[in-house]
Protein backbone atom coordinates (compact mmCIF):
# COMPACT_ATOMS: atom_id res chain seq x y z
CA UNK A 1 0.00 0.00 0.00
CA UNK A 2 2.88 2.38 0.73
CA UNK A 3 4.47 1.67 -2.65
CA UNK A 4 1.25 1.88 -4.64
CA UNK A 5 -1.18 4.04 -2.66
CA UNK A 6 0.12 7.39 -3.88
CA UNK A 7 0.68 6.14 -7.43
CA UNK A 8 -2.82 4.64 -7.71
CA UNK A 9 -4.23 7.78 -6.12
CA UNK A 10 -2.42 9.91 -8.69
CA UNK A 11 -3.86 7.78 -11.51
CA UNK A 12 -7.44 7.83 -10.20
CA UNK A 13 -7.65 11.42 -8.91
CA UNK A 14 -8.34 14.38 -11.19
CA UNK A 15 -6.43 16.65 -8.79
CA UNK A 16 -2.84 15.50 -8.22
CA UNK A 17 -2.68 17.37 -4.89
CA UNK A 18 -4.99 14.63 -3.55
CA UNK A 19 -2.80 11.75 -4.74
CA UNK A 20 -1.89 10.70 -1.19
CA UNK A 21 -5.44 11.19 0.14
CA UNK A 22 -6.17 7.41 0.15
CA UNK A 23 -3.06 6.71 2.26
CA UNK A 24 -3.91 9.66 4.47
CA UNK A 25 -7.43 8.38 5.03
CA UNK A 26 -5.99 4.96 5.81
CA UNK A 27 -3.96 6.50 8.62
CA UNK A 28 -7.02 8.50 9.73
CA UNK A 29 -8.87 5.17 9.96
CA UNK A 30 -6.00 3.76 12.02
CA UNK A 31 -6.17 6.71 14.41
CA UNK A 32 -9.98 6.53 14.68
CA UNK A 33 -9.93 2.78 15.31
CA UNK A 34 -7.09 2.56 17.84
CA UNK A 35 -9.21 3.21 20.95
CA UNK A 36 -12.13 0.97 19.84
CA UNK A 37 -9.59 -1.72 18.87
CA UNK A 38 -7.95 -1.58 22.29
CA UNK A 39 -11.28 -1.73 24.10
CA UNK A 40 -12.50 -4.62 21.91
CA UNK A 41 -9.39 -6.65 22.65
CA UNK A 42 -9.78 -5.91 26.34
CA UNK A 43 -13.22 -7.55 26.05
CA UNK A 44 -12.63 -10.51 23.70
CA UNK A 45 -8.85 -10.94 23.90
CA UNK A 46 -6.05 -9.96 21.57
CA UNK A 47 -6.01 -13.22 19.60
CA UNK A 48 -9.65 -13.00 18.48
CA UNK A 49 -9.34 -9.27 17.87
CA UNK A 50 -6.35 -9.77 15.58
CA UNK A 51 -8.15 -12.52 13.64
CA UNK A 52 -11.24 -10.37 13.05
CA UNK A 53 -9.03 -7.48 11.98
CA UNK A 54 -7.31 -9.67 9.39
CA UNK A 55 -10.69 -10.47 7.88
CA UNK A 56 -11.44 -6.75 7.60
CA UNK A 57 -8.42 -6.49 5.30
CA UNK A 58 -9.87 -9.20 3.04
CA UNK A 59 -13.00 -7.05 2.69
CA UNK A 60 -10.86 -3.96 2.09
CA UNK A 61 -8.91 -5.59 -0.71
CA UNK A 62 -12.07 -6.85 -2.41
CA UNK A 63 -13.35 -3.25 -2.45
CA UNK A 64 -9.96 -2.10 -3.79
CA UNK A 65 -10.22 -4.51 -6.73
CA UNK A 66 -13.70 -3.14 -7.49
CA UNK A 67 -12.34 0.42 -7.28
CA UNK A 68 -9.54 -0.35 -9.73
CA UNK A 69 -11.95 -2.06 -12.11
CA UNK A 70 -14.30 0.95 -12.08
CA UNK A 71 -11.48 3.54 -11.88
CA UNK A 72 -13.22 4.93 -8.79
CA UNK A 73 -11.11 7.19 -6.58
CA UNK A 74 -13.89 7.30 -3.95
CA UNK A 75 -14.12 3.50 -3.64
CA UNK A 76 -10.34 3.22 -3.47
CA UNK A 77 -10.37 5.61 -0.51
CA UNK A 78 -13.06 3.49 1.17
CA UNK A 79 -11.02 0.33 0.54
CA UNK A 80 -7.86 1.77 2.01
CA UNK A 81 -9.75 3.07 5.04
CA UNK A 82 -11.01 -0.47 5.71
CA UNK A 83 -7.40 -1.57 5.40
CA UNK A 84 -6.56 0.97 8.11
CA UNK A 85 -8.92 -0.77 10.53
CA UNK A 86 -6.70 -3.84 10.43
CA UNK A 87 -3.60 -1.69 10.91
CA UNK A 88 -5.01 -0.32 14.17
CA UNK A 89 -4.89 -3.88 15.49
CA UNK A 90 -1.63 -4.83 13.76
CA UNK A 91 0.25 -2.04 15.49
CA UNK A 92 -0.60 -3.63 18.84
CA UNK A 93 1.16 -6.93 18.13
CA UNK A 94 4.14 -5.47 19.99
CA UNK A 95 2.12 -5.01 23.19
CA UNK A 96 0.92 -8.61 22.95
CA UNK A 97 4.57 -9.73 22.82
CA UNK A 98 5.65 -7.39 25.63
CA UNK A 99 2.94 -8.70 27.97
CA UNK A 100 3.99 -12.33 27.48
CA UNK A 101 7.59 -12.04 28.75
CA UNK A 102 9.48 -10.94 31.86
CA UNK A 103 10.09 -7.20 32.14
CA UNK A 104 13.80 -7.53 31.38
CA UNK A 105 12.97 -9.13 28.01
CA UNK A 106 10.37 -6.54 26.94
CA UNK A 107 12.73 -4.59 24.60
CA UNK A 108 13.80 -7.67 22.66
CA UNK A 109 10.22 -9.02 22.51
CA UNK A 110 8.98 -5.76 21.01
CA UNK A 111 11.84 -5.56 18.51
CA UNK A 112 11.70 -9.20 17.45
CA UNK A 113 7.98 -8.96 16.67
CA UNK A 114 8.92 -6.36 14.05
CA UNK A 115 11.43 -8.75 12.43
CA UNK A 116 8.60 -10.46 10.57
CA UNK A 117 8.21 -7.38 8.43
CA UNK A 118 11.63 -7.95 6.84
CA UNK A 119 9.89 -10.44 4.57
CA UNK A 120 7.48 -7.69 3.51
CA UNK A 121 10.36 -5.73 2.01
CA UNK A 122 10.90 -8.51 -0.53
CA UNK A 123 7.34 -9.79 -0.98
CA UNK A 124 5.94 -6.25 -1.11
CA UNK A 125 8.25 -5.16 -3.90
CA UNK A 126 7.44 -8.22 -6.02
CA UNK A 127 3.70 -7.83 -5.48
CA UNK A 128 3.86 -4.14 -6.40
CA UNK A 129 5.98 -4.47 -9.54
CA UNK A 130 4.70 -7.82 -10.91
CA UNK A 131 1.13 -7.83 -9.64
CA UNK A 132 0.15 -4.85 -11.77
CA UNK A 133 -0.01 -7.15 -14.81
CA UNK A 134 -1.64 -10.26 -13.31
CA UNK A 135 -5.24 -9.30 -14.13
CA UNK A 136 -5.53 -8.08 -17.67
CA UNK A 137 -7.03 -4.63 -18.08
CA UNK A 138 -7.05 -3.83 -14.33
CA UNK A 139 -3.60 -2.62 -13.23
CA UNK A 140 -2.60 -3.69 -9.70
CA UNK A 141 -5.77 -5.74 -9.13
CA UNK A 142 -3.61 -8.88 -9.07
CA UNK A 143 -1.57 -7.40 -6.24
CA UNK A 144 -4.73 -6.78 -4.22
CA UNK A 145 -6.06 -10.29 -4.88
CA UNK A 146 -2.89 -11.98 -3.62
CA UNK A 147 -2.86 -9.74 -0.54
CA UNK A 148 -6.46 -10.77 0.20
CA UNK A 149 -5.41 -14.44 0.19
CA UNK A 150 -2.49 -13.70 2.52
CA UNK A 151 -4.73 -11.91 5.01
CA UNK A 152 -7.25 -14.77 4.95
CA UNK A 153 -4.41 -17.17 5.84
CA UNK A 154 -3.30 -14.79 8.61
CA UNK A 155 -6.82 -14.80 10.09
CA UNK A 156 -6.85 -18.61 10.14
CA UNK A 157 -3.48 -18.68 11.90
CA UNK A 158 -4.76 -16.35 14.63
CA UNK A 159 -7.93 -18.40 15.13
CA UNK A 160 -5.77 -21.54 15.47
CA UNK A 161 -3.28 -19.94 17.86
CA UNK A 162 -3.22 -21.15 21.46
CA UNK A 163 -4.09 -18.47 24.03
CA UNK A 164 -1.02 -16.63 25.30
CA UNK A 165 -0.16 -16.32 28.98
CA UNK A 166 0.28 -12.82 30.33
CA UNK A 167 3.45 -12.32 32.35
CA UNK A 168 3.51 -9.60 34.99
CA UNK A 169 6.63 -9.27 37.14
CA UNK A 170 6.61 -5.47 37.11
CA UNK A 171 7.67 -3.72 40.30
CA UNK A 172 4.93 -1.16 39.70
CA UNK A 173 2.07 -1.70 42.11
CA UNK A 174 -1.18 -2.83 40.52
CA UNK A 175 -3.56 0.08 40.47
CA UNK A 176 -6.25 1.80 38.46
CA UNK A 177 -5.02 5.37 38.45
CA UNK A 178 -7.00 7.94 36.49
CA UNK A 179 -5.68 8.19 32.95
CA UNK A 180 -4.81 11.84 33.56
CA UNK A 181 -2.36 10.83 36.29
CA UNK A 182 -0.69 8.31 34.00
CA UNK A 183 -0.25 10.64 31.05
CA UNK A 184 1.16 13.46 33.19
CA UNK A 185 4.26 11.40 33.99
CA UNK A 186 7.34 12.91 32.27
CA UNK A 187 8.50 9.48 31.08
CA UNK A 188 5.07 8.80 29.55
CA UNK A 189 5.13 12.18 27.77
CA UNK A 190 8.61 11.60 26.31
CA UNK A 191 7.79 8.02 25.30
CA UNK A 192 4.69 9.17 23.43
CA UNK A 193 6.52 12.17 21.96
CA UNK A 194 9.28 9.94 20.60
CA UNK A 195 6.96 7.35 19.08
CA UNK A 196 4.57 10.00 17.75
CA UNK A 197 7.23 12.14 16.12
CA UNK A 198 9.10 9.10 14.80
CA UNK A 199 6.02 7.58 13.19
CA UNK A 200 4.64 10.91 11.97
CA UNK A 201 7.87 12.05 10.33
CA UNK A 202 8.47 8.62 8.84
CA UNK A 203 4.96 8.65 7.36
CA UNK A 204 5.45 12.16 5.96
CA UNK A 205 8.66 11.31 4.11
CA UNK A 206 7.72 7.75 3.12
CA UNK A 207 4.36 8.81 1.67
CA UNK A 208 5.96 11.62 -0.31
CA UNK A 209 8.83 9.55 -1.75
CA UNK A 210 6.91 7.68 -4.51
CA UNK A 211 5.39 11.00 -5.60
CA UNK A 212 8.75 12.74 -5.66
CA UNK A 213 10.58 9.88 -7.41
CA UNK A 214 7.99 8.44 -9.79
CA UNK A 215 5.64 11.35 -10.49
CA UNK A 216 7.93 14.41 -10.22
CA UNK A 217 11.40 13.09 -11.08
CA UNK A 218 10.24 10.45 -13.58
CA UNK A 219 12.03 7.43 -12.12
CA UNK A 220 10.53 4.05 -13.02
CA UNK A 221 8.20 2.10 -10.73
CA UNK A 222 10.97 -0.49 -10.39
CA UNK A 223 13.47 2.13 -9.17
CA UNK A 224 10.90 3.64 -6.82
CA UNK A 225 9.97 0.23 -5.44
CA UNK A 226 13.65 -0.57 -4.85
CA UNK A 227 14.05 2.56 -2.72
CA UNK A 228 10.90 1.72 -0.74
CA UNK A 229 12.19 -1.83 -0.35
CA UNK A 230 15.44 -0.48 1.10
CA UNK A 231 13.41 1.75 3.40
CA UNK A 232 11.33 -1.17 4.69
CA UNK A 233 14.50 -3.16 5.32
CA UNK A 234 15.90 -0.13 7.15
CA UNK A 235 12.76 -0.08 9.27
CA UNK A 236 12.82 -3.72 10.32
CA UNK A 237 16.33 -5.24 10.00
CA UNK A 238 17.49 -3.20 13.03
CA UNK A 239 14.85 -5.09 15.03
CA UNK A 240 17.27 -8.03 15.04
CA UNK A 241 19.47 -6.05 17.45
CA UNK A 242 17.36 -3.13 18.74
CA UNK A 243 16.04 -4.94 21.81
CA UNK A 244 19.48 -6.19 22.79
CA UNK A 245 20.95 -2.69 22.30
CA UNK A 246 18.31 -1.18 24.60
CA UNK A 247 19.24 -3.72 27.28
CA UNK A 248 22.91 -2.80 26.85
CA UNK A 249 22.94 1.01 26.39
CA UNK A 250 19.53 2.04 27.73
CA UNK A 251 16.30 3.18 26.18
CA UNK A 252 16.95 6.95 26.18
CA UNK A 253 20.29 6.58 24.41
CA UNK A 254 18.66 4.30 21.86
CA UNK A 255 15.92 6.83 21.16
CA UNK A 256 18.51 9.60 20.91
CA UNK A 257 20.34 7.65 18.20
CA UNK A 258 17.00 7.18 16.41
CA UNK A 259 16.35 10.94 16.45
CA UNK A 260 19.82 11.56 15.01
CA UNK A 261 19.08 9.03 12.25
CA UNK A 262 15.96 10.96 11.26
CA UNK A 263 17.95 14.21 11.28
CA UNK A 264 20.45 12.57 8.93
CA UNK A 265 17.53 11.72 6.62
CA UNK A 266 16.75 15.40 6.16
CA UNK A 267 20.38 16.31 5.64
CA UNK A 268 20.88 13.66 2.94
CA UNK A 269 17.51 14.41 1.33
CA UNK A 270 18.49 18.05 0.90
CA UNK A 271 21.63 17.14 -1.03
CA UNK A 272 19.97 16.03 -4.28
CA UNK A 273 17.42 13.98 -6.21
CA UNK A 274 19.49 11.06 -7.51
CA UNK A 275 18.38 7.50 -6.76
CA UNK A 276 21.31 7.22 -4.35
CA UNK A 277 20.17 10.30 -2.42
CA UNK A 278 16.67 8.84 -2.10
CA UNK A 279 18.09 5.43 -1.16
CA UNK A 280 20.27 6.70 1.68
CA UNK A 281 17.61 9.11 2.97
CA UNK A 282 14.98 6.36 3.11
CA UNK A 283 17.32 3.81 4.73
CA UNK A 284 18.26 6.32 7.44
CA UNK A 285 14.57 7.14 7.82
CA UNK A 286 13.82 3.47 8.45
CA UNK A 287 16.61 2.95 10.98
CA UNK A 288 15.76 6.17 12.84
CA UNK A 289 12.10 5.20 12.97
CA UNK A 290 12.92 1.74 14.33
CA UNK A 291 15.05 3.00 17.20
CA UNK A 292 12.53 5.71 18.16
CA UNK A 293 9.51 3.42 17.82
CA UNK A 294 10.93 0.39 19.64
CA UNK A 295 12.49 2.67 22.24
CA UNK A 296 9.30 4.69 22.71
CA UNK A 297 7.17 1.56 23.10
CA UNK A 298 9.65 0.11 25.60
CA UNK A 299 9.73 3.35 27.58
CA UNK A 300 5.94 3.45 27.62
CA UNK A 301 5.73 0.01 29.29
CA UNK A 302 7.60 1.42 32.31
CA UNK A 303 4.81 3.93 33.05
CA UNK A 304 1.78 1.73 33.81
CA UNK A 305 0.74 -1.45 35.60
CA UNK A 306 -0.88 -4.38 33.79
CA UNK A 307 -4.31 -3.31 35.03
CA UNK A 308 -3.78 0.14 33.48
CA UNK A 309 -2.25 -1.01 30.21
CA UNK A 310 -5.24 -0.81 27.88
CA UNK A 311 -6.05 2.81 28.73
CA UNK A 312 -2.41 3.92 28.50
CA UNK A 313 -1.84 2.05 25.24
CA UNK A 314 -5.03 3.48 23.72
CA UNK A 315 -3.88 7.04 24.40
CA UNK A 316 -0.46 6.33 22.90
CA UNK A 317 -1.85 4.67 19.77
CA UNK A 318 -4.38 7.44 19.18
CA UNK A 319 -1.73 10.16 19.41
CA UNK A 320 0.79 8.24 17.28
CA UNK A 321 -1.62 7.52 14.47
CA UNK A 322 -3.51 10.77 14.71
CA UNK A 323 -0.20 12.54 14.09
CA UNK A 324 0.68 10.04 11.38
CA UNK A 325 -2.65 10.74 9.66
CA UNK A 326 -1.94 14.46 9.70
CA UNK A 327 1.54 13.84 8.27
CA UNK A 328 0.15 11.64 5.52
CA UNK A 329 -2.41 14.30 4.61
CA UNK A 330 0.33 16.92 4.49
CA UNK A 331 2.67 14.84 2.31
CA UNK A 332 0.80 15.21 -0.98
CA UNK A 333 -0.05 18.87 -0.36
CA UNK A 334 3.51 19.86 0.60
CA UNK A 335 4.91 17.99 -2.41
CA UNK A 336 2.41 19.59 -4.79
CA UNK A 337 2.90 23.19 -3.64
CA UNK A 338 6.43 23.32 -2.18
CA UNK A 339 8.41 20.25 -3.27
CA UNK A 340 10.82 17.75 -1.78
CA UNK A 341 13.37 20.21 -0.34
CA UNK A 342 10.77 22.01 1.79
CA UNK A 343 9.42 18.67 3.03
CA UNK A 344 12.95 17.73 4.16
CA UNK A 345 13.14 20.81 6.40
CA UNK A 346 9.99 20.00 8.40
CA UNK A 347 11.46 17.24 10.65
CA UNK A 348 14.47 19.20 11.91
CA UNK A 349 13.01 21.39 14.71
CA UNK A 350 10.79 18.53 15.94
CA UNK A 351 13.75 16.19 16.29
CA UNK A 352 15.79 18.78 18.16
CA UNK A 353 12.94 19.06 20.71
CA UNK A 354 12.90 15.26 21.13
CA UNK A 355 16.65 15.17 21.79
CA UNK A 356 16.27 17.83 24.51
CA UNK A 357 13.34 15.94 26.09
CA UNK A 358 15.35 12.70 26.20
CA UNK A 359 18.19 14.46 27.98
CA UNK A 360 15.74 15.86 30.56
CA UNK A 361 14.22 12.46 31.55
CA UNK A 362 17.33 10.28 31.33
CA UNK A 363 17.70 10.03 35.13
CA UNK A 364 14.00 9.46 35.93
CA UNK A 365 13.53 6.67 38.55
CA UNK A 366 10.91 4.91 36.39
CA UNK A 367 13.61 4.04 33.87
CA UNK A 368 16.09 1.18 34.36
CA UNK A 369 19.49 2.36 35.54
CA UNK A 370 20.89 2.39 32.00
CA UNK A 371 17.79 4.33 30.81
Amino acid sequence: MVMLGGIIGSNLSTNKAFATLPLSMMVVAVAATTIPATMLMRKIGRRKGFALASMSSVVALAIAIFALKESSFAFFIIAVMFFGINMAFTQQYRYFAAESVETKYVPRAISLVLVGSIGAAFVGKELATRGQFWIQGIPFAGTMAVLAVLFAIQALLFFAMAPAREHDDSTMQRSDRPIGEIIRQPVFIVAVLGATAGFGLMTLVMTATPLSMHVDDGYSLEQTASVIQAHVLGMYVPSLVAGFLIERIGVTRMMFVGALGLLATSIVGLQGHTVLHYWWALVLLGVGWNFLYVGGTTMLTYTYSMSERFHAQAVNEFLVFGTSATASLLAGTVMHFYGWSTLMLIPMPILIIICIALIVVRGNPLLPRKG
